[in-house]
Parts: structure tokens; C-alpha cells; sequence
């Protein structure tokens, strides 16, 4: 009998004929999640399964903590495998199993048989009942109850046989790599690494750029926004992280434009910003972490008017949250304690009293045109200077 971890998936199984490409990538996936777990670690893919198979010891926790950051895994499941020797070899195992992982007894129980294998000689109705007898015999105290069980013992029929009564969820989704690419405007905020945790969950991988303003903003809340890409590179999966010196490109906007459009026309250069990275990159479009009128610049007109730069898609899908169910996100993706650290960024340096928030997109391109004497060095120059950090989970 070998320890291992079946792992189960959902919306793969959907996929028809693409469906390897799909098991493929996720396989990629677990192998690179558990690369700095100790141990090393076999993962097979037999029919509409992926086992994970430690070669020796290892800490059965810390590998369920690794998988649980994998996209497109629905379940981890610890599971005993063994060799089919008759049934009364395996009757004798599982009561060994359930003895040693349930010391009270006092549970109702069911055994769930299936048996893939057709030429097993005991089908699978027949081998529950069969199991739940003998365990019944060994455990009188343990109570069967078929429709509400504490308890539900697995057993599946293969060339080997695997049983287990444990299911961990997993964070569903679909493998990173699956999807394209598309990249991420990530601030210090709590609302954009939501974004890009969200946006890979559908199988997408995430770059990203920062907008960093020294003197104005502190060597720490840069240091802030590479800890967050780190929390969501857990997720998924390594995160090119494009940190822009935008200090000069603000003062120009400051001091030329008008005040309560500052916000706005920032942000339009932000946007102009990341797609040319995005487009080196081979991004398919960007992604922000904006909830409609949450902030001045997250008005329809607003985003009608940031949208106006961008010839690629922006995904937003923070859009139609409110704040605590962002906040509910980033506290269950671990990012919530770093994004209220108090060290402020770029765009809160810079934000007017008066913000407008039903700017004219027509009014917007005639106060940037202001900036023309000046603007193109300027790009040029912030473009130039980015520095590029790849950022992992530490």
C-alpha cells in the first residue's frame, strides 16, 4: 500500500478532444507547485485522474498546502493505493485504514465503490455492501447511514485500487497557461491583485506594471507591490513585474493640466504605458482591479475615457463588487495584510480635491494635448528606465 494524492478537476473534463492539452498544463502546474516541497514526487494522469505520488517521505500537509494554489484543481484528495490481491486483502486494508484514522468510532459511514475496471469480478454495489459489512464486524460501534454520512469511504477499481475518505477543496479554476496572456496594472491597493488572482483563475498568466513616483513614493511601497505579485504568483504561477519610474510624467501632467483632471489623464498614460509593455510581452489585454464608482475615476465616464487610449482589451473583474467582497478575496488569497500596509503610491500623491467624475473624452484629449511639447521624452524616457522583476512565491 503507497500514500498518494489523487487530484480531481472539473470544467477539464468538458473539454472534448482539447482535453489532454488542458491535463497537460495542469500537470505543469502541480510539478511546479511542488518544486520547494520536500520530497520528490511522481504525477501520472491515467484515465480522468492525476495522482501525485511522493517517491519517499514527505509532509502530507505541506504538499495539500502546495496543490491548494493550483488553478484547475477541485479536490486533493489523500489516498492509499494498492495492488488488487482479492477482496479480502483489501477489506483487511481498509479497516487497517479506518482504524488508524478514525480512533473514536462513533460515526455513521458509507462506502462509495466504482469500479472502472469491468473485469473486476465484484460489481460495484456488491463490493460496498461487501466492505461495509466487514468494517461493521471490526467497528460495531460505527453506524451506516446512506444518505447523510460523516464518513464517505471511496473505493475506485483501476489497475491499482485506490480508496480514501478525505476530501480538501481546491481552488477550481482553470490550469495557468491555458488562456493567453494579459497584463496586470497592479498598485499597493487591495482591489488590483484581486484583479490578477481572478483573471488567472480562468487560465490566464499574468504580467504586470507598476507605477512607482520617488521621491514621492518610498523604496517600501515598491517593495510592497513585489510582495503582493509574490502572494499572487502563488497562484499564478511566476509574474514579470514592469516597475516604471511615472515621477516626471505626473509632474508634467500637475503642473500643465487642469486639476480635477489629473486623476483621469494619469491614468491614461498608465494605460498607454502598460499596453506597449503589454504588447512586447504578447499580452492579449490588460487588466485593472476597478469597481464602477467606487472612486471618481471609476465612473462610466471615467472608464469610458481610460478605455479611450487602449487599442487592447481591458478585463476588469472587479467591476460589479462592492469593497467587502473585494476585501473578502484578498483576506482568502492572503494579500489583504500587505495591501493595507501604510506606505502610499503613485497615484494617491497626486490625487485632486476636486476630482471630476463625468469627464468628456473630447475635453480630456484637448487638455493632454497641453502636454505635447514634452510628453513623447518623457514616455520615451519612463519606457527606458523600467526595471523588469521576475517575481516567486518565496
Amino acid at each position: 500500500m503507497n500514500s498518494a494524492f489523487l487530484l480531481k478537476y472539473a470544467e477539464i473534463a468538458l473539454k472534448g478532444k482539447n482535453r489532454h492539452i488542458f491535463e497537460e498544463t495542469l500537470v505543469k502546474q502541480i510539478e511546479y507547485a511542488l518544486e520547494p516541497v520536500d520530497g520528490e514526487f511522481v504525477v501520472t494522469r491515467p484515465q480522468g485522474r492525476i495522482f501525485v505520488e511522493p517517491t519517499g517521505d514527505c509532509d502530507e500537509e505541506e504538499v495539500i498546502e502546495a496543490l491548494s494554489h493550483v488553478f484547475g484543481i477541485t479536490a486533493i484528495c489523500p489516498v492509499c493505493l494498492t495492488k488488487d490481491e482479492g477482496f479480502d486483502a483489501l477489506a483487511e486494508e481498509i479497516i487497517a485504514y479506518v482504524d488508524r484514522e478514525y480512533p473514536d468510532k462513533h460515526f455513521t459511514f458509507k462506502v462509495e465503490s466504482r469500479r472502472a475496471r469491468k473485469n473486476y469480478p465484484i460489481e460495484s454495489m456488491q463490493l460496498s455492501a461487501m466492505l461495509g459489512e466487514r468494517l461493521l464486524a471490526a467497528f460495531p460501534e460505527m453506524k451506516v447511514d446512506v444518505h447523510h454520512p460523516e464518513v464517505l469511504l471511496r473505493v475506485e477499481i483501476r489497475d491499482r485500487i485506490n480508496y480514501y475518505s478525505r476530501e480538501i477543496p481546491g481552488p477550481g479554476g482553470m490550469p495557468v497557461g491555458t488562456n493567453g496572456r494579459a497584463m496586470l496594472l497592479l498598485s499597493g491597493g487591495i482591489d488590483s491583485p484581486v484583479a490578477g488572482y481572478m483573471i488567472a483563475k480562468r487560465g490566464v498568466t499574468i504580467d504586470a506594471t507598476y507605477f512607482h513616483a520617488p521621491p514621492y513614493t518610498s523604496e517600501r511601497a515598491k517593495q510592497k507591490v513585489v510582495d503582493l505579485a509574490k502572494i499572487v504568483s502563488k497562484y499564478a504561477g511566476p509574474i514579470r513585474l514592469h516597475v516604471v519610474n511615472f515621477t516626471d510624467i505626473q509632474l508634467a501632467i500637475y503642473e500643465l493640466c487642469p486639476h480635477d483632471e489629473l486623476t483621469i489623464i494619469m491614468r491614461r498614460y498608465m494605460m498607454r504605458i502598460a499596453e506597449h509593455f503589454a504588447k512586447e510581452d504578447g499580452d492579449l489585454g490588460l487588466i485593472t482591479g476597478e469597481s464602477i464608482g467606487q472612486v471618481a475615476s471609476q465612473t462610466m465616464q471615467s472608464l469610458a475615457c481610460t478605455n479611450d487610449v487602449c487599442t487592447l482589451p481591458v478585463y476588469r473583474p472587479c467591476i460589479g463588487m462592492d469593497k467587502q467582497e473585494i476585501v473578502t478575496i484578498s483576506e482568502k488569497i492572503d494579500t489583504y495584510e500587505t495591501s493595507i500596509l501604510p506606505y502610499e503610491d503613485c497615484c494617491t500623491i497626486f490625487v485632486a480635491k476636486h476630482p471630476v467624475t463625468k469627464p468628456r473624452v473630447d475635453i480630456i484629449r484637448k487638455s493632454e494635448e497641453k502636454l505635447a511639447d514634452k510628453i513623447d521624452a518623457l514616455m520615451e524616457e519612463a519606457l527606458r528606465s523600467t526595471e523588469t522583476i521576475i517575481c516567486k512565491p518565496e
